[in-house]
């Protein structure tokens, strides 16, 4: 009688035959025979060459303008990264926007040398459709390798996910992402995709990413997109809401969308170029997490701003927190009020000898674009 637990002898189990020569079997390697590299960057502790990296945000705030200044950066060699100092291909694939009025006009106002980037497609049967992950994804990795590309921009990511797969499905949707990840890690180059948030209200970007979790799971660098709607410019913040690759303690940085002019056949063609106004303390995990749809909380917000940036000009820019805090309690705005319209001022919380309380301080204005090691140029010339 046999006293084994059921399943547990090889002769309950099964052989699977998945029609393979010889089957499927496992393979095992010693680490100590794995290669081991050091990470390259694209963009210095913000894209990750050879890994997915998502750009999140809200539809209109300049996600696309965005992929096409970073795009000249590369076609130029601008960015501080592995590249820089050297012009590199961009492989760009876009299904929202006409290539002839919007793309190419965009990309030739942001700088970009367009001889260096690619228009991505796919031709079957005599027809010319968009490209289908994972269906395209060999392909597309040959025409990285032959081109040396070192950029390559999938606006939206989504579009270019086969139609078969339900992107709310995070096992479905690994199927396309999966192969793509790889496909970088054997090329060496940055895939950028962008999103679109949902509709929740979160102060975490990445749970407002539309679709799977996959989607933020897979890419290994999150860059996410928010307007500040309290910036005096209502200017935009790109914050890096996840790094696994690097560090997330990078600066938040704020840009606008310029107007600008481009010469076309038929005439000036008028498109939006994104321009980098420096570095900033506001996040976008700070601006979500102020969103709000009570008209009541935002005026308060926005009164108790200011209220402290008047109360620390008129004492020269610093005061002794307690004394703010008092002052600010008298006149019926909240501690906690007031600490919220602390980071979106821009002030700087200090300690200037052991004992003594934190001293409060006006943060100055940010420096112009190119100040941080991390931030390229902001105006690539062709």
């Amino acid at each position: 009688m046999s006293t084994g637990k059921p399943g547990r002898s090889t002769a309950n189990l099964s052989v699977v035959d998945d029609g393979a020569v010889g089957g499927r079997r496992v393979r095992l390697t010693e680490v100590s025979k794995v290669p081991m590299r050091a990470v390259r960057w694209l963009w210095d502790g913000r894209v990750p060459a050879g890994a997915l990296t998502l750009i999140p945000g809200r539809e209109g705030i300049g996600k696309s303008q965005f992929a096409c200044w970073l795009t000249a950066q590369v076609t130029r060699g601008m960015l501080p990264g592995v590249f820089n100092g050297q012009s590199r291909s961009v492989v760009y694939a876009a299904s929202e926007d006409s290539w002839a009025h919007t793309v190419a006009p965009r990309l030739s106002a942001s700088g970009a040398d367009l001889d260096l980037v690619y228009r991505a497609d796919v031709v079957t049967g005599g027809m010319v459709t968009g490209m289908s992950l994972p269906r395209d994804c060999e392909e597309l990795g040959a025409e990285i390798t032959r081109l040396g590309a070192g950029l390559v921009v999938l606006d939206p990511l989504l579009s270019v996910i086969a139609s078969t797969i339900d992107t709310h499905r995070d096992r479905e949707l690994r199927i396309a992402l999966e192969p793509l990840v790889r496909m970088a890690d054997d090329t060496g180059c940055a895939i950028v995709g962008l999103a679109h948030f949902n509709k929740s209200v979160s102060a975490d970007p990445l749970t407002l990413i539309t679709g799977s979790r996959a989607f933020s799971a897979v890419a290994r660098a999150v860059l996410a997109v928010a307007r500040d709607e309290d910036d005096p410019d209502r200017a935009c913040v790109i914050s890096q809401a996840k790094n696994n690759l690097g560090s997330l303690d990078v600066p938040s940085l704020r840009y606008r969308i310029d107007a600008a002019s481009v010469s076309t056949e038929d005439g000036p063609a008028e498109v939006g170029r994104l321009v980098m106004l420096g570095e900033t303390t506001r996040s976008v995990a700070d601006i979500l997490a102020e969103t709000d749809t009570d008209p009541d909380a935002r005026f308060e917000r926005d009164d108790a701003a200011t209220w402290l940036r008047d109360y620390l000009i008129e004492h020269h820019g610093t005061a002794q927190a307690g004394d703010v805090i008092k002052a600010a309690r008298a006149d019926g705005i909240a501690e906690a009020t007031l600490k919220r319209a602390r980071k979106r001022v821009g002030v700087t919380s200090t300690r200037r000898g052991f004992g003594q309380g934190a001293v409060w301080s006006l943060d100055p204005p940010p420096g112009p674009s190119g100040s941080h090691p991390a931030q390229p140029s902001q105006d690539p010339k062709p």
